[in-house]
Parts: structure tokens; sequence; C-alpha cells
């Protein structure tokens, strides 16, 4: 393990940067914080730092540079004991592609991989650019280490990976599943392993990291062997504002008789769907469980429809791991709906699966722990911690890099 030290942690979003200062070494958080909204006239920028919570407006000229480098003047100063003790600086991309089954230090070369990589994600690998361009200017001294979502996914079997389309598309344009929230089912396989007091090349498990975006991944060993997401993030569940699996010959159908473009399909699938175009009301779980309580029919269908395809693939995934020593919840909706656990476990009373009531309420909000019956098989709920991941990852290889 590298010296005492602290990672800065970015992750950039299309219209947002999280940032996060952590020692790698036991995931202590010194420093949280989210500019929201960038560019606009409503952009923000919160933080908290020694237990107290800021809030900051930031003008309609903001980016992730300004904010980079309001982090780095805060640095200089209030914050200045922080920057003494850091070590590197870990960038979440979430897509790497064909090009790295693992984190790497930041150089040219990487940043041209991650460039090719931009028109599969589109809404995510430009804003890591920018943020890893701004943060190599802030801080030029430090390592700078690339952590991709993909990575995790790399030791999926080809029949796993490949879509039944001419092989050639995957020969010469790299036409693929990837998978996403590698950092996410990652962590979660290695705490698994844990709690269950047993290495993780001796554990099987099912993954289910459920948020505004969603993915679940079999893991086999240690190693992801299939997952839902594909070459974007669209493909697989049910999510917040996407779509997840459909027909698609429903999008030749909307270019053909309802004159869908390209840019308004993307919007479609990407904005505009999942529990939001299902309840026409809101992507947020939270919102839509409580409509639900007040009868709102457009809520718990959206909620039905989530649960109800979650279940499929948590029983699919049983087929490449033969035998599952857990099943786990993470992410937010993962950690926190008690209803979507609840619902979704319903669905697989064929497999065994029942959860606890009194133990499925009270393991929320950063609680971990077992929520299935005894002598039933395990159902865990784990917080993820994707920055922890990275700040490992940063540190280990900046060590290396000294």
């Amino acid at each position: 393990m590298p010296d005492p030290g602290l990672v800065l942690i970015l992750n950039c979003g299309s219209s947002s940067l999280k940032f996060a200062a952590l020692d790698p070494t036991n995931g202590e958080e010194h420093l949280s914080g989210q500019a929201d909204a960038l560019e606009s006239s409503v952009a923000t920028l919160k933080w908290r730092y020694r237990g107290e919570n800021n809030l900051l407006q930031l003008s309609p000229n903001d980016d992730f540079r300004s904010v980079i480098e309001g982090l780095v003047e805060r640095m200089d100063g209030p914050w200045s004991t922080l920057k003494t003790q850091l070590l590197a600086i870990g960038h979440r991309v979430v897509h790497g592609g064909e090009h790295f089954a693992n984190s790497v230090l930041i150089d040219q070369q990487v940043l041209t991989a991650i460039r090719s990589c931009c028109e599969l994600a589109p809404l995510h690998n430009p804003a890591a650019l920018q943020g890893i361009q701004a943060a190599l200017l802030a801080f030029p001294q430090l390592p700078q280490v690339a952590v991709f979502d993909t990575a995790f996914h790399q030791d999926m079997p080809d029949y796993a990976y490949l879509y039944a389309l001419p092989y050639k598309l995957y020969r010469e344009h790299h036409i693929r599943r990837y998978g996403m929230h590698g950092s996410s089912h990652r962590y979660i396989a290695e705490r698994s392993a844990e709690l269950l007091g047993k290495p993780s090349s001796e554990i099987n498990v099912i993954s289910a990291h459920l948020g505004n975006g969603a993915s679940i991944a079999a893991i086999k060993g240690g190693h992801s062997v299939d997952t839902s997401m594909g070459l974007t993030p669209l493909e697989g569940l049910v999510m917040g504002s996407r779509c997840g699996d459909l027909d698609p010959g429903l999008l030749l159908h909307l270019g053909e008789a309802l004159d869908y473009s390209f840019t308004k399909l993307e919007q479609l699938l990407n904005r505009e769907s999942g529990l939001l175009g299902l309840s026409e009301l809101s992507n947020d779980c939270r919102e839509l469980e409580e409509a639900m309580e007040n009868g709102h029919s457009g809520a718990r269908l959206a909620l039905e429809v989530f649960s109800y395809r979650l279940a499929k693939y948590i029983a699919a995934y049983t087929i490449p791991l033969h035998r599952v020593n857990a099943l786990v919840f993470t992410g937010g909706i993962g950690e926190n709906s008690t209803w979507v656990r609840q619902k979704t476990t319903n669905w697989l009373s064929a497999l065994g699966y029942q959860l606890s009531q009194e133990q499925n309420e009270s393991t929320r909000f950063g609680i971990e722990g077992r929520i299935s019956k005894a002598s039933t098989p395990e159902i865990l709920v784990i917080p993820t911690r994707e920055d922890w991941v990275i700040a490992r990852d940063a540190a280990q290889l900046a060590s290396g890099a000294r």
C-alpha cells in the first residue's frame, strides 16, 4: 500500500462535477462536493469539509475548468492541509472500449483512446476529457489516473459480449457489449466475499446496481461473466429516464411511421423513457413510491415494470453462474427502496428467495447486511463505494510512478 495520503476523485457528467478527497487505505472521506447545472443560470457548487456543509451560486460561465480552478484556490487557502496530502488525481471514465481492462496512468496515448470512445458514451466521455484536461493544468505535479466503468467487464466471454450481427461489425468497428458500473460491481464482489467469509475466487454473486442508471452483473470467482448494459448505457434494465431493452424494430417503426430523427430518438431513449416515461411523473424512485402510496397509477406501473425486468435478469444470470452465493442490492434505489427489493424478490420466489420484512425495513440509508430469511438464499444490501475503488487504483498506480 502506498504512503499515507489522499486521492482527489473527479467524476464529470454532462453538466455536473462530483469530487471527493479520500484516504485510499480505509475509504475515509475528507472532502466531498458537487457542481450542478454547469454553464446555466442555476449552476451551484456544494461541498462538505470538516463536518460543515456549504453552498455557492455559480455563474452561467462556470464550466469544469473554472470549478476545478476554484478547488485549487481553496486548497491554497482554507483547504491547504488537503493539498499537502494529495498523492494523485483519480478520474472516473465511463467508456474505455476494448482499450482498457485495468485503470491506467493518463498520458497522451490514453487521452487519444478515451477520445476515440466518445461516440460510445456521448454524454459521459467528452465531459470526462474536459475534466481531465482541466485537472492536468491545475495539478501538473500529480499523477493522474483513469478508472474505467467498462474495464471490469473485459473478462466476459465472447458468447456473452457479442451481438448476433455480421461479425465484421465487431472485427472492423468493435461493435459489442461492454457494460458499465464496473467499479461498483467490482466493489460489491470484493465486499460480498468479506461478508460471506470466503475469498472472492470462491464465490458467485449477482450484483444489482440500481439508480438513475441501473445495471446488473453476473460475477463468477471475482470476474464479470455477463452484464446487462451493452455497447452503450442504454441496454438492459429499466432506468430513471433510459428505456433499457426494447425491440430494435421499434426504432425503425418510429423513424418510418412517425418520422423520428436520430436526434429525437436519442432524446426519447436516453432522457424521456424509463421510470419517467412510464409514470409521466418523475425519474426519482422516492417520488414515485410516495405518489404510488397516494394512488398514482402511473407511478405504480413504472415501479412494477422496473422490478419485473430486474427479476427476469436476476433469474437469467443464474445460468452463467450455476451456483449463486448471494444476490446483492446496491446503488441509490437498491440500497434504500424496500418496496423494489420486496417486489423483485416476490417475483423470484420460485428460486427460493425470501425477504425478512424486518431486515428489509431496517437495512437502509448506508446500513449493510443480510435481508433474506434464515435458511434461504442470501440477499445482501451493500452500499457501493465506487469512489474508494477509484482512490485505491489511483494510489496504487501513483506509487509505482514515483
